[in-house]
């Protein structure tokens, strides 16, 4: 199965037992890579608007902090369904050796597992030499509390940059990464995807709807409840007069085929081979 559920919405946009049934049909449909981050909440949706909009308000449907990474842990635990699924998770600041070992102990505690199979950096920090990064990892790569490192947001220079030292230094290498990719962003196409190809490593891209910009929702308004109405800084990635007539074409496509303009998104990304998963969310 080439899709991956993204459970960033997961106590934000839809609360746990809406996020419980989403869990529920993607496991009976064959879909096992669950992808998560710590920095996901609604308590930190709402932190984020509060110290960066100055915004003080309820958009979420909780302001429990780590929502994303509890809930999975709950369902897993309901469910007994840990066999069943892939997690993926993410530390998004504190890249050195004790904010990680933290890190990665409370994200373990929150979904209620013994091994993270995939612990990616949320992006590099220009702050923190890669080595520290890879070294900050290291100690819970060799006892097995985590599968395989990665890096999402990351550039391919940065990828080849880190791939050295990891060689150099006999640190975990990067061995999956998390970049955005739809069709109003295909930039990875140039020199990721190659360079991806050409080391092995897997490419699980986010976004094939753009937050959901793709499925046209936005083009008069942006709804109480969405994640642009969530997260305001997303409109500025993707309001674009370019992307609202990229969208338009889809629409447009999409009438005359008959064909839902989410699915043609999504089928635009799976076109491509050397992804090894496309994440979709609710």
């Amino acid at each position: 199965m080439r899709i991956g559920l993204g459970c960033v919405t997961f106590g934000r946009e839809i609360d746990e037992a809406a996020s419980f049934r989403l869990l529920d049909y993607a496991v009976e449909r064959g879909i096992a890579l669950l992808d998560t981050a710590e920095a996901y909440g609604g308590g930190q949706a709402r932190a984020y608007r509060r110290a960066s909009l100055g915004i003080e308000d309820e958009r979420e449907v909780s302001g429990e902090m780590h929502s994303s990474e509890k809930i999975i842990g709950r369902w897993l635990r309901s469910r007994g369904a840990r066999r069943q699924v892939v997690l993926q998770t993410k530390v998004s600041s504190g890249y050195t050796a004790e904010p990680v070992r933290k890190a990665i102990e409370a994200s373990l505690d929150r979904l209620q597992t013994e091994r993270i199979d995939f612990y990616l950096l949320h992006k590099l920090d220009a702050n923190t030499p890669v080595r520290e990064c890879l070294e900050a990892i290291a100690p819970a790569s060799r006892a097995g509390k985590i599968g395989a490192a990665g890096c999402s947001n990351v550039t391919a220079a940065c990828l080849e940059s880190a791939l050295a030292v990891s060689a150099r230094h006999d640190l975990p290498r990067f061995e999956v990464v998390q970049p955005p990719y739809s069709l109003l962003d295909r930039s990875i196409e140039c020199d990721l995807i190659p360079l991806c190809r050409r080391e092995g490593i897997s490419v699980t891209p986010y976004s094939p709807l753009a937050a959901g910009f793709l499925s046209g929702k936005y083009a008069a308004s942006v709804p109480e409840g969405s994640r642009f109405h969530v997260i305001p800084g997303h409109a500025d990635v993707y309001f674009s007069d370019r992307n609202f007539r990229i969208v338009q074409r889809l629409q447009d496509f999409s009438e005359r085929t008959r064909v839902p303009a989410v699915r043609l998104a999504m089928a635009w990304a799976l076109r491509n081979c050397d992804l090894t998963a496309v994440l979709i969310g609710r």
